[in-house]
């Protein structure tokens, strides 16, 4: 295999790609500074898609401790007119037309939730203060959203025009990434961590993989395998990944190199490869 360098897309004026997602032909880039790129030749060529990075909202637009950054790009594989963005700090957009216009899609439905939020980018109301840190569709036709988001994980049923927190259970409000399985929209994985003040690491310094088998219901952590003591990483937000084996497998990295994998939906866990640099992002091509 060869590779030929390319320069990244209007690199003069987009200083990093976060997210790549590809969907119905098109290849699509989200960079820091929060714009979105659409390629219709295999990354050639890209195009600025204005509806979102021009959105009238932009100028209320809060960055992350990263910057504001574009890093969840999600897709409806049976419309291609659909498309979801997550933006850090400035929350979900949505486009049903094929990315000419956006709608902000940020309301919390059990605002109550909201009252223990005490971060400058706490969610406020139905349009400004969303810091989501990733966000997956689960898999068939309703339009179910997962996010991790900096104060919990938060689940919507309607396409994200509304979200409900579904936190109570896990350890902490605070993580990273989030999976869904390939199948169950039902069936979803997360990775606490300590908050900002607190480290960024797995409480009590033991690491877990928190499971649900009922969209949020209910959690249990999965711990067979993981280091229990002193256990100081952190997995960042697209450093867990899935495949669509039955079992389904899940891998994630860490940021001081070690990956682990499941054969068996997260039940166990082993580490397959240590001592690399940090781990930014996991993706599965095959599983073996």
């Amino acid at each position: 295999i060869g590779w030929d360098p390319s320069d990244p897309p209007f690199a003069d004026a987009f200083p990093q790609i976060w997210s790549l997602h590809h969907a119905h032909g098109a290849l699509y880039a989200g960079t820091k500074n929060a714009n979105l790129l659409k390629s219709t030749d295999g990354g050639r060529s890209f195009a600025q898609v204005d509806g979102l990075t021009s959105h009238p909202s932009r100028d209320s637009w809060n960055p992350g401790a990263a910057g504001l950054v574009l890093h969840s790009l999600v897709s409806d594989p049976s419309d291609p007119k659909k498309l979801w963005a997550g933006i850090s700090a400035a929350g979900v957009f949505a486009t049903e037309d094929g990315g000419t216009t956006w709608d902000r899609r940020n309301r919390l439905s059990n605002a109550e939730a909201c009252d223990h939020h005490d971060h400058p980018a706490a969610p406020r109301d139905g349009e400004t203060g969303h810091c989501v840190h990733n966000m997956t569709r689960a898999p068939g036709g309703a339009d179910i959203l997962y996010q991790q988001n900096h104060h919990g994980v938060w689940r919507s049923s309607d396409g994200g025009r509304s979200w409900d927190d579904i936190t109570e259970g896990l350890p902490s409000t605070f993580g990273f990434p989030i999976r869904v399985h390939p199948r169950d929209s039902q069936m979803i994985w997360t990775l606490p961590l300590n908050s900002d003040m607190a480290g960024r690491y797995p409480p009590d310094a033991a690491a877990a993989v928190w499971k649900s088998t009922d969209g949020g219901a209910n959690w249990n952590a999965k711990r067979d395998g993981l280091p229990q003591e002193n256990c100081f990483f952190t997995v960042l937000r697209q450093g867990m990944a899935g495949d669509t084996a039955d079992p389904a497998g899940l891998y994630f990295g860490t940021n001081s190199g070690s990956v682990f994998a499941s054969a068996d939906e997260g039940e166990s866990w082993s580490e397959i490869a240590r001592h690399l640099p940090t781990i930014l992002a996991v993706e599965v091509l095959e599983r073996a």
